[in-house]
């Protein structure tokens, strides 16, 4: 298949993107791209790749922006029940941590989530699935976190494998065990600290050896915040992890600033994620390792915060930048990275061109899948999204609208707009 005549294709050659160079679209104008089974085969002008390959089937993009599909670094895709009820406590000026010390917040999804099958909860999160395909993700992280004990865990572990299997949208688990404190030890947080980082760890990777089919060990990571887990008790979980293998990720500065992001830089954390009430000196830390910065607008949109993360302190910092949706039932039930790229073009101050980059191959980054996805390379997998509009700049510019007309995943066309 070749996609030819483009408006704007956008490759996003090269790599992950640090610091000020944010931004570089590798732009083609008038672009093509050859597909050939699962993969991007030719990269080009359409003059240069309809001469040469003049007997493919072709797909024309006239008017079209051409780009990598999406990649959504962090999400708690799978779970039972709504917080509608907690919303409207928001607005009535509750907040996150009254709802919490009240019985809301996460545990009320983990009681759901604990009542719910195996079949139910891959049927509610299969619904979440779709829609996010139809905006342009194409691959996205998935955490446990509203089970809290192992079996519920694994069961969210099986649920992401199962539909991992199903595709075609693409994911990579992460076990985030220690997402709160589970009510059964609601004034003991160290005995549950202590049960994370010994036999639950364990368990999974043993039952992950069973289970996992091959696949690579999933994320291991932690929520460090007050009224979760302390800078020490994370500090345990993930030093844990790491010595079982696991790649961490942590959870860190959404609320309050306990050095989470300067752990996650020691420890060589693939990201750091949050980062509203993060210091320059941490950003600093950040930007001279790998771990990718990862900024979730919608959690402060959702819950109504006024700060963000200051992705400027990022950029200064030489650092990775991605941007993801958060997509929970608390703060951020939004299965759309183009309003994720509005909201970084609003909040975040970044340009059209920086945040797609931050939601393309720096996010792929920050799942450790750059190598595959993110960007339009030759002999990547064809993820690939065609928009209905001429100019990239229409994302972020416009919002609330699905500017996605087909999304190709590993070269197999799902069209959406007439």
């Amino acid at each position: 298949m070749l996609i030819h005549s483009a408006s704007q294709l956008l490759t996003l050659a090269g790599g992950p993107q640090r610091g000020e160079s944010l931004g570089n679209l590798g732009l083609v104008p008038d672009g093509a791209v050859l597909v050939q089974g699962e993969k991007i085969a030719a990269v080009g002008t359409s003059a240069e790749l309809r001469a040469a390959y003049p007997e493919e089937p072709e797909l024309d993009a006239s008017g079209s922006v051409v780009m990598p599909g999406f990649v959504d670094a962090h999400t708690h895709l799978v779970w039972a029940g709504d917080r509608a009820a907690e919303f409207e406590m928001r607005l009535q000026g509750k907040s996150f941590l009254e709802i919490q010390e009240a019985g809301g917040g996460i545990l009320s999804t983990v009681r759901d989530t604990r009542l719910a099958s195996m079949d139910e909860l891959a049927s509610q999160t299969r619904g979440r699935l779709q829609t996010m395909l139809r905006y342009g993700t194409t691959t996205a992280e998935a955490k446990t976190g509203y089970g809290l004990d192992l079996d519920t865990e694994q069961h969210i572990l099986q649920t992401i494998l199962n539909l991992d299997s199903e595709g075609p949208l693409e994911l990579a688990p992460t076990f985030l065990g220690g997402h709160a404190i589970p009510p059964e030890f609601h004034s003991d947080a160290e005995s549950y600290t202590d049960l994370v980082s010994g036999r639950m760890l364990h368990e999974v990777r043993d039952w992950w050896e069973d289970h996992g089919q091959g696949r690579p060990l999933p994320f291991v990571d932690v929520f460090c915040e007050t009224g979760a887990f302390s800078l020490d008790q994370s500090r345990r979980i993930l030093q844990a992890a790491q010595a079982l293998d696991f790649p961490l990720k942590i959870h860190a500065d959404e609320f309050t600033n306990l050095g989470g992001a300067r752990l996650a830089a020691e420890m060589g954390a693939v990201s750091a994620d949050h980062l509203v009430h993060t210091s320059l000196s941490e950003f600093e830390a950040l930007g001279k390792c790998d771990t990718v910065a990862v900024s979730l607008p919608c959690s402060p949109f959702g819950l109504a915060e006024p700060e963000y993360t200051p992705a400027w302190y990022v950029l200064q910092s030489g650092g990775l930048l991605a941007i993801a949706s958060d997509l929970n039932p608390g703060a951020a039930w939004c299965e759309s990275m183009q309003f994720v790229i509005a909201l970084a073009c609003r909040h975040l101050r970044l340009t059209p061109a920086q945040a797609i980059a931050a939601a393309t191959i720096n996010a792929a980054a920050a799942i450790c899948r750059q190598a595959k996805v993110g960007s339009i390379e030759v002999g990547k997998q064809a993820d690939i999204l065609i928009l209905s509009v001429p100019d990239h700049r229409h994302l972020g510019y416009r919002y609330g609208t699905n500017l996605v007309r087909t999304v190709i995943k590993k070269g197999v066309v799902y069209s959406f707009q007439d």
